[in-house]
């Protein structure tokens, strides 16, 4: 299961930070080489992301 949470970069380019899985560890990547930038409702996105990630992380340890 991967989650792809939208957002920006410093120059308002749009851009997306993905969680997932693997090997029961989770996965945070950003934008390769840029900052992401996150409104309140993008970032209540990517904690339940993170949440969901880790019930799952739990789960297959």
């Amino acid at each position: 299961m991967v989650w792809r949470v939208q957002c920006g970069d410093l120059i308002s380019r749009e851009r997306c930070v993905t969680v997932y899985v693997d090997d029961g560890e989770v996965v945070l990547v950003g934008p390769p080489g840029e900052t992401a930038r996150l409104s309140v409702g993008q970032l209540g996105q990517l904690r339940a992301a993170l949440n969901e990630a880790a019930e799952l992380a739990g789960r297959r340890r």
